[in-house]
């Protein structure tokens, strides 16, 4: 009884020691160090706490594995380890059972954990919203980013659009923010956005938002979140794509409700109109890896 006493009180301190660090971290620190929080702890969509998560309970997991393994390694090269005036090879043990359904069973059930909780969160992440309250389509191409935002038409007449240009690294690699080709999105409002490429294969990634989603000629991809914290965050292509793919970048910039429809407007009013999804293609009609005539 006094050794359970004496245990109790002394993992009373490092208890307490434990609640004071985490008390003391940052909601960055909290989440693993990955971007998409802010000082205040709100994420970037609705989407980022789930896979923040994933990410630091996994390395919570491996650490504890990792101190485990390396525990007992330690403690063999020291309980085993040659004493003065022994020679030749200790003694051999062979089929411990408890020993190798331990190492055969723990594994198989970090295995399966892993796979059941990342199945879980990317069968969220996939599902697409079936009526979103804003339509996007972003176009990838060599190497920049077109965005078209989808209005209620079928056929896409009274949708605007922006055509973004690939971006011009200066001598000291500074890039002209404001020449980048801008995603616009409304807070807090449900968004579905289409992928395309427009010739070879890209990678839609906005960091801040901890997903990214590849771009194929000839397959659409969808993507559905909700972005809940105004902003502007950089994206960028993370598909190798060709000569200046570390040109290919763009931003995202999460506005009120107002200014984004302002900025619909302005594209109106520009005659930034219609479905452009055929007529800037590079490969038209053409689905395999030969390059065509320019369209």
């Amino acid at each position: 009884m006094p050794s359970k006493r004496r245990l109790r009180w002394a993992a009373l301190p490092v208890g307490i020691a434990t609640a004071a660090v985490l008390a003391g971290c940052s909601p960055t620190q909290l989440h693993g160090y990955l971007p998409g929080f802010q000082e205040d702890g709100v994420p970037t969509t609705n989407r980022v706490d789930m896979v923040a998560g994933l990410w630091v309970n996994s390395w919570i997991v491996l650490l504890v594995v990792g101190l485990v393994t390396w525990g007992l390694m330690l403690w063999a090269a020291v309980a085993y380890r040659r004493r003065k005036g022994q020679t030749g090879l200790p003694v051999q043990l062979r089929y411990n059972m408890p020993i190798e359904i331990f190492y055969t069973v723990v594994p198989l059930i970090l295995v399966v954990g892993f796979f059941a909780f990342t199945a879980r969160d990317q069968d969220i992440l996939e599902t697409q919203y079936e009526d979103p309250e804003v339509s996007i389509t972003a176009y990838g191409k060599q190497w920049a980013w077109d965005f078209q935002y989808n209005g209620e038409d079928e056929d896409f007449s009274d949708a605007v659009w922006s055509m973004g240009v690939q971006a011009e690294p200066e001598g000291d690699g500074y890039v002209d923010q404001d020449a980048l080709p801008t995603l616009y999105l409304p807070v807090d409002k449900t968004v579905r956005i289409e992928l395309q490429s427009r010739d070879v294969a890209h990678s839609f990634w906005v960091i801040d938002f901890l997903y990214k989603k590849d771009m194929y000629l000839g397959r659409d991809n969808f993507w559905s979140f909700t972005p809940t914290r105004e902003g502007t965050y950089a994206g960028k292509c993370a598909e190798l794509c060709g000569e200046y793919h570390s040109a290919m970048l763009f931003n995202v910039k999460v506005v009120s409700e107002a200014e984004y429809e302002d900025y619909l407007e302005t594209l109106r009013d520009a005659g930034q109109t219609g479905d452009i999804d055929e007529a800037y293609d590079r490969l038209q009609g053409n689905t395999g890896f030969g390059r065509a005539e320019e369209g």
